[in-house]
């Protein structure tokens, strides 16, 4: 057994309850989470190489029934996510110091705390050797991410939070758990298959009872935004920035997706999506959101709401990718995991950036402000080209692999759908960008010179920036994960 996966997983737990005991020091609750953060990814980084030899990783926790444990396993899917999880923790860890300090925000403590469990139930996700392990985080995530959308407590915080509580555990009460009992009694079993191609399910079983379990497995993990189960994420918007950022590319919406196309591919498997005629039929049914949501992102004029429905929105394109069953299309799908997280966070981070600065959340408002905050609207544009998908920003990867996807899947319908919500991306996120810069300030509002956020803010923002434009033009290092998942 491996104990890394356990450190792993621990280390935020830690953090958690290093937080809530010293969170009397705002100095020392921060440093715990800023310490704690580079430890993950440490720990996360030195499983890389075993990873990439073709090693998987174990370690077993404890056994509730034959074939129901609690256990982690470290395999090239699970590296995808645990890469992402760790290393935007420890960018958000410091910008959260420059926004929450920056507007005095109330319960810091139980904000730094929330956070690292949030980290703490994503990395058990991204390490789950079975379903019942991930079922298990993934509600862990719900529970603790409740706090962080509340974290105003006033009426509008509780009305999200209370959403977004009651949508994630209904549809995972109501779908979800009902499955994973089934799949176990038809199967005896609920641990990922050795690889994606023969699933879990043994052939002579009934074929609509099988439908119907993956009916309920996509529509159980509701993180991931698929309409109509999507509401309680625009909703989670009251948050604070930091905590939108955590929700839309970090922990929550990742989980989702991650549980989807991780079920799709170690439970069902392709063989068996193949024969039940599954794959085709998901990809047009998530093209609905991709360019639903996209319509509905270019009426919102609050910037927050606007990358929240584009979030919902790009989403899809992981599910759309990986129910191709291509290799091409799937590796455009799990890469999105990826190229989408960078690409978000930076947006989110700028918005919080504008708000602390500016105090202005509406994109009307924006007019002319990038000639005072020149920095943050430059990484907003460039995020902006990534989730357009223009290269050389990472998004081009996805939607290079998942037009070349449905091409190699026979589907010009999906490629049109593609070739549509990416003028749809252009629509809504172009404006913002174009506004600052060559809008006109208005009268009251003469430009002073460069206000931007403070250097704790601005830097993580930069960061994040670099990163999605690098690993747009070095895909390689991450596809290695993604190649390795489909052979």
């Amino acid at each position: 057994m491996d104990y890394k996966l356990l450190i792993a997983l621990l280390i935020p737990l830690f953090a958690a309850l290093g937080v809530m005991f010293k969170g009397d020091n705002e100095n020392v609750r921060e440093g715990i989470s800023s310490v704690s953060s580079i430890l993950l990814l440490l720990i996360v980084a030195s499983m890389i190489p075993a990873v990439l030899k073709g090693k998987t990783l174990f370690f077993l926790m404890f056994t509730i029934l034959p074939g129901v444990t609690v256990a982690l396993r470290a395999d090239a899917m699970s590296m995808i996510f645990a890469i992402v999880a760790s290393s935007l923790w420890t960018i958000a860890v410091f910008y959260s110091m420059g926004y929450m300090r920056g507007l005095k925000e109330h319960a810091q403590t139980r904000f730094n705390a929330c956070f690292a469990l949030a980290i703490f139930g994503a990395i058990g996700v991204a390490f789950s050797d079975n379903l019942f392990t991930m079922y298990l985080f993934y509600e862990i995530v719900s529970i603790c991410t409740y706090p962080l959308v509340a974290h105003h407590q006033d009426e509008e915080g509780y009305h999200g939070a209370r959403k977004y509580i009651i949508y994630l555990t209904t549809t995972a009460k109501a779908f979800l758990l009902p499955a994973m009992i089934l799949i176990y009694v038809l199967t005896g079993t609920l641990d990922f298959a050795p690889d994606i191609s023969t699933g879990i399910f043994p052939s002579d079983i009934n074929k609509t009872l099988v439908i119907m379990l993956y009916i309920f497995c996509i529509f159980g993990f509701a993180k991931n935004g698929i309409m109509p189960f999507h509401h309680w994420l625009p909703g989670a918007m009251v948050a604070p920035t930091p905590v939108s950022a955590l929700l839309h590319a970090v922990a929550v919406v990742k989980v989702g997706v991650f549980c989807t196309t991780r079920v799709m591919l170690y439970i069902f498997g392709t063989q068996t999506m193949h024969a039940l005629n599954l794959g085709i039929p998901t990809a047009y049914f998530v093209s609905f959101t991709i360019l639903a949501a996209s319509v509905i992102a270019l009426s919102k004029d609050n910037l927050k709401a606007r990358l929240a429905y584009s979030t919902v929105s790009q989403l899809s394109y992981i599910i759309l990718g990986v129910a191709l069953l291509t290799d091409t299309g799937i590796q455009g799908g799990l890469i999105h995991i990826v190229n989408h997280a960078f690409s978000k966070i930076t947006l989110f981070f700028c918005a919080g950036a504008i708000y602390v600065a500016s105090h202005k959340k509406y994109i009307s408002e924006m007019e002319g402000l990038g000639k005072t905050m020149p920095f943050t609207f430059a990484a907003f544009g460039i995020a902006s080209l990534s989730m357009i998908g223009a290269p050389p920003v990472a998004g081009f990867i996805t939607k290079w692999n998942l037009l070349i996807g449905s091409i190699e899947a026979h589907q010009m319908g999906i490629l049109l759908i593609l070739i549509a919500s990416t003028m749809l991306n252009a629509a809504y996120f172009a404006p913002v960008t174009y506004k600052a810069f060559f809008g006109k300030r208005p009268a009251g509002e003469p430009f002073t010179g460069i206000k931007e956020a403070p250097l704790s803010m601005l830097i993580p923002i930069l960061i994040a920036c670099t990163i999605s434009v690098l690993i747009g033009i070095f895909p390689d290092f991450m596809l290695q994960f993604v190649k390795a998942v489909t052979g």
